[in-house]
């Protein structure tokens, strides 16, 4: 059975959804999930379906503790679901193609820096976008440049808010991310 450490920030949704989905007997499963959030909702949501989490600061992030976590732990692939925190440099070295991430648009397009949940929402409204979607990317040292893995898109009809487009990505989210974490897991990593 293969490993899966999850990084998340906030509600955890993604990662629970995860979590279920590997917990029915397929070819891995979630071990852990970290975050930098003492407060996050998927503190809850992972102990609620009995999977440890590791709370860390960013001073931990940036000064190999987390690294050393992460080596115990020995994962075959390192999902970040909402992980709002640049990943460091030394765990990307260290699982190089074994770290994925998530972005709700279809990059090159609204990532980067500070672009993440509402904020791509909203630019994609601003900029009157007929479509949006979800990247599945490999992670590397800048934010969302990772080669991309998998893409998904919806259809906007112009007139939705923000949070309209918000509930259209999350249900490709949902739908997606675990299928390809799955295949991702079985192309031999």
């Amino acid at each position: 059975m293969k490993k899966i450490v999850v990084f998340a920030s906030g509600s955890g949704s993604n990662a629970e959804n995860i979590i279920k989905y590997f917990a029915k007997g397929k070819t891995g499963v979630v071990v852990s999930v970290f975050t930098n959030n003492a407060n996050a909702k998927v503190i809850e949501r992972s102990k609620k379906n009995g999977v440890s989490v590791e709370i860390f600061s960013k001073e931990d992030l940036n000064e190999s503790k987390v690294l050393h976590k992460i080596n115990q732990i020995k994962p075959d692939l390192i999902v970040l679901a909402g992980f709002l925190l640049k990943f460091p440099e030394d765990i990307v070295a260290a699982y190089p193609d074994k770290i994925i991430n998530i972005h709700p648009a279809l990059l090159p397009k609204y990532g980067g820096k500070g672009m993440y949940g509402i904020r791509v929402h909203q630019a994609v409204v601003d900029n009157k976008d007929v479509e949006t979607g979800i990247t599945i990317h490999y992670v590397n040292d800048h934010y969302d440049e990772g080669n991309v893995i998998f893409q998904a898109t919806v259809l906007l009809s112009g007139s939705e808010s923000a949070d309209e487009v918000a509930a259209k990505i999350h249900e490709l989210e949902q739908e997606h991310f675990p299928l390809v974490i799955e295949k991702l897991l079985t192309s031999n990593l």
